[in-house]
């Protein structure tokens, strides 16, 4: 199966939490008895630190993360830097509008194996959804779709997530917000991939979705706890079978990331880095792809 668990449908709907329509969160959050200290970074020379930190892009509210080391680090950054500038919702619409839509052909039930109709349209209905609601979309924008819509159920959002609330800090203390990538690449992603590959994405995420919670749970749990490694795990192992995915949604974009880091090292200067924390861990994490053009990156301790 190319992606065997829904681990990987949630590693993936990272790039397209600007689908749904959140709230700006306050910059500023009280301190929740539900404490969370996910990893950080640092990559320092003479005269210039990029903190590296990884994120959980949708999160329930109460989560008290932004404070003690990251709240330091950010403060201390002239910069913050993300995967990607949320754009205008109405744009966004639009980029996603004119890649993810298939006006024309078989619809995307008829496209579906006809043994995975039953569940997929069971699906929908338990969403409040007709069941014609996604045939004319792409399998990997239903896919996206479908997977987000438990976990949203359940409470986690991308405005509680930590990009709005950096984003939001950074606004109010006018810092500069750049993104790694742009929305269509992101978007471009998901569009690029084979035909089979996008079918056994949306296939695997229709098997998978009555694990939501708990895969969420764990992903959070992982991350609350600083423990890159088994986030990692958790959030990449199945794309081990997939190298088609794993090569567009890991890899290559890691290397581009570390490339642009090393880069940034030559300017001085505190820049605030924000990436999805399964970029974080394993062997071919932005960290491991620093150390391989001689850069290296320390966990700051806290």
């Amino acid at each position: 199966m190319l992606l065997r668990s829904f681990r990987a449908t949630l590693t993936s709907i990272a790039l397209l939490l600007a689908l749904p329509a959140c709230a700006q969160s306050s910059p500023t959050q009280a301190k929740a008895a539900n404490d969370a200290d996910p990893a950080l970074w640092m990559v320092k020379d003479a005269d210039t630190t990029v903190y590296l930190f990884g994120t959980i892009h949708v999160l329930k509210p109460g989560l008290s993360w932004f404070d003690e080391a990251v709240k330091t680090a950010f403060d201390k950054s002239g910069e913050l830097v993300l995967e990607m500038v949320q754009p205008d919702p109405a744009a966004m619409q639009q980029i996603v509008a004119t890649t993810g839509i298939n006006p024309t052909g078989p619809t995307l039930t008829e496209q579906l194996p006809e043994a995975k109709r039953p569940a997929y349209l069971k699906a929908l209905t338990e969403a409040g959804l007709p069941s014609a609601a996604f045939d004319r979309m792409k399998p990997w924008l239903a896919a996206v779709s479908l997977s987000l819509m438990p976990i949203q159920k359940l409470g986690y959002d991308a405005s509680n997530g930590p990009e709005t609330v950096l984003a939001s800090a950074a606004k109010s203390a006018n810092k500069p917000v750049i993104g790694l990538e742009t929305a269509e690449q992101q978007i471009g992603y998901f569009n690029g991939l084979s035909q089979p590959a996008q079918m056994q994405f949306l296939v695997s995420t229709v098997d998978e979705l009555p694990e939501a919670g708990k895969t969420m749970a764990t992903m959070v749990d992982n991350w609350s706890h600083g423990d890159p490694e088994a986030l990692a795990k958790t959030m990449n192992e199945s794309l081990k079978d997939s190298p088609e995915v794993a090569k567009v949604l890991l890899t290559e974009r890691n290397a581009r990331w570390a490339k642009w880091i090393a880069n940034r090292m030559n300017k001085p200067g505190t820049v605030f880095v924000a990436v999805g924390a399964g970029h974080l861990a394993g062997p071919d994490s932005v960290q491991a792809q620093l150390a391989r053009a001689g850069v290296k990156a320390e966990r700051v301790a806290y």
